[in-house]
């Protein structure tokens, strides 16, 4: 290893801290790095134990999401956009698909759309491409959307458009029956009674139903009817109320043993409800769609006045509606009433580095989820986003039928209620490093839970499963943690009042799993890097690098900081290159900061790096006020990003 190229920082004062660092770590009981450096899963009693999160996002994560080349570009006009923009999907959607399922970028030049409609991306393999997310017209992409036809409409939406929940079945195929006696959570086989019709790269549902036996093992929900608060329309779950399903691929077939490419989310036990699986017809399923780097600002009146009250606009900025293997990128949303940014009948798409910010409506139900997951929401990641002034900023909302979604480096600001699961068994969540940035609101206690919420809503009863709060910080506030019957939900790590007793949790149940409260250090840092490298072959590593290139940016050193904090990168030598004796050669790389918004506000380094040796940096960001920022480090193909908070 060559000697590293500093700035300002010696080689031993890094050796230093990093010793420093590692002499406090310390690891889960449940879920740990071994003497060889995998991680090791411990189980309960009944067997559940904590899932692997590492197949969120597109591709399942196994590949980087596609810079698609520009086919088209457009300017603004005056007046409505909303058929102008239209016109030049359509002319996209009809040119022909390329090996990689892709048509092409639609480019959007900087300045003002004003939507007075909805756009949609019904088709696959299109990019909306803006020029910039900020507020200044001149250089970025702003879709101002007025007027309220239809009432409460999205502003675009991409996808089949539809609210399938993946029912379409393929009638050439055979439904067959699970014919397994348990399937575990974290397994990924099962038998069926006849796997003839069956191939690898079929895609199936694994429908678990909702029966009789399952409902009774779960307390029929968990509703909490007929106690003081409840009504008449809050009763126990019924039979077929609420079947599990799940979205999968084949990947491997032995006899009528069949492997699937993501592991459950829950143990399905025959005795208790007799699973089947179905070959999905795929009908009007959309993918490889993209929306990148632009603004959505909804037209909802003098916001400062009508915040709590006007609701005639705009309802959701951003709607992912039956589609899969897509992606919404460095986009800020602003003033819709539901959300910025909701999935449906989605699976593996990637949410990163976007803010969903000050909604307006009344401060009810049915608003105000920033980042919504709603029904039949599988494998989703969204990474990086921050939201501001809503209720539930990150929430799981779709049911038994949504499982597989992961919150990682998210923040929340001045949230109305909890970031959390909120209705009817959704399993296999992931908040990892969720941080809130201030105090809770008067009149607020809760800003993260994975609890039972009884006869809230529509009977809620157990609102999520199987789900884990991983190195989140809720600063004053309190993160409720609840166990439900047959399964566990987890917070490792974390910091505020960590609790499942009532009070602070609304209904009596168990407490969840505990461990590590207000204690520093957790190693490995995020659950999901850990899980995702593991996946790759790369082991022992605290910190994620989520991008199949080997270069690592390293967490900035202090942090939080003022004014000054150093960052270290690497590029690690290609072994193609270096055996032998030949040279590491250099990498193009770019490092750059960006705040809350996506601004850009410094560029730390834009050159030529060396592999095979690290890297160091000091940023000094005395001209910027204090508050959570973004360093991102790219090669041109992919990128690592790390959050730091400057506390002036």
């Amino acid at each position: 290893m060559k000697p590293m190229k500093s700035i300002s920082l010696t080689v031993s004062f890094l050796m230093l801290c990093f010793a420093v660092s590692s002499a406090q770590t310390w690891q889960s009981q449940r879920v740990f790095a071994g003497p060889n450096g995998k991680l090791v899963y411990t189980k309960d009693s009944i067997g559940n134990r904590i899932p692997d999160f590492s197949y969120a996002g597109f591709r399942n994560g196994n590949e980087p999401i596609p810079t698609v080349p520009v086919v088209k570009t457009i300017a603004p006009i005056a007046g409505d956009n909303t058929a102008h923009i239209q016109k030049t999907i359509d002319s996209i959607a009809a040119m022909p698909l390329n090996g990689a399922g892709i048509r092409g970028a639609l480019k959007f030049a900087p300045g003002r759309y004003r939507i007075f409609g909805t756009v949609r991306v019904n088709a696959s393999g299109i990019v909306l491409r803006g020029s910039g997310q900020g507020s200044d017209t001149t250089k970025n992409t702003v879709f101002y959307a007025l007027g309220d036809t239809p009432h409460q409409r999205s502003v675009i939406v991409a996808g089949g458009g539809k609210t399938s929940r993946w029912k379409e079945k393929d009638a050439s195929v055979a439904q067959q029956n699970i014919t397994s006696d348990t399937v575990y959570i974290g397994s990924s086989s099962f038998t069926v009674a006849d796997a003839s019709q069956y191939a690898v790269g079929d895609n199936i549902i694994i429908y678990h139903p909702c029966s009789a036996g399952w409902l009774q093992s779960v307390n029929y929900g968990g509703t909490h009817s007929g106690e003081p608060g409840s009504d008449t329309v809050d009763v126990p779950w019924g039979v077929n109320s609420y079947p599990i399903l799940y979205n999968r691929n084949i990947t491997a077939k032995n006899g009528n043993t069949i492997t699937v490419d993501v592991p459950f989310f829950y143990t399905m036990v025959k005795a208790r409800s007799q699973s089947y699986i179905y070959k999905y017809a795929r009908t009007e399923l959309r993918t490889m769609i993209g929306i990148e780097s632009l603004r959505v600002d909804i037209d909802a009146g003098d916001v400062t006045s009508n915040a709590d009250g006007n609701e005639d606009h705009a309802w959701n900025a951003i709607e992912l509606n039956q589609l899969e293997d897509s992606w919404v990128r460095d986009c800020t949303m602003l003033h819709f009433g539901h959300a910025g940014v909701i999935t449906n009948t989605a699976t593996r798409v990637t949410v990163e580095r976007c803010t969903a910010l000050d909604p307006v409506s009344i401060i009810t139900g049915e608003r105000r989820y920033n980042f919504n997951t709603y029904t039949a929401s599988q494998q989703i990641l969204f990474r990086e986003c921050a939201a501001t002034n809503g209720r539930h900023h990150f929430v799981s909302n779709g049911t038994t039928y949504a499982s597989g979604n992961v919150f990682v480096d998210c923040t929340s600001s001045g949230a109305y209620a909890p970031s959390e699961g909120h209705r009817s068994w959704s399993q296999g969540f992931l908040y990892d490093n969720h941080r809130e940035l201030d105090g809770p609101r008067s009149g607020v206690k809760i800003l993260l839970a994975l609890y039972n919420r009884g006869y809230y809503g529509t009977s809620h009863g157990w609102a999520i499963a199987n789900s884990v709060a991983w190195n989140c910080n809720v600063r004053t506030a309190t993160l409720i943690v609840q166990a439900p019957p047959t399964a566990q939900n987890y917070a490792i790590g974390c910091f505020g009042v960590v609790s499942g007793n009532t009070p602070p949790a609304p209904f009596v149940e168990k407490q969840g799993y505990i461990e590590g409260t207000n204690k520093a250090d957790l190693s490995p840092r995020s659950l999901y890097y850990a899980q995702w490298n593991e996946r790759r072959g790369i082991v022992g590593v605290n910190e994620g690098t989520n991008v199949p290139h080997r270069f690592r940016l390293e967490q900035n050193y202090p942090n939080p900081f003022n004014p000054t904090t150093t960052f270290t990168f690497s590029f690690f030598s290609d072994p193609s290159l270096t055996a032998g004796g030949g040279k590491a050669g250099n990498e193009r790389a770019t490092l750059t900061v960006y705040n809350i918004l996506g601004q850009p506000v410094a560029t730390l380094f834009d050159g030529t790096a060396e592999t095979g040796t690290e890297h160091s940096i000091t940023f000094d960001a005395s001209h910027l006020s204090s508050g959570v920022y973004f360093a991102r480090l790219s090669n041109g193909a992919a990128v690592q990003s790390k959050k730091m908070i400057l506390n002036k």
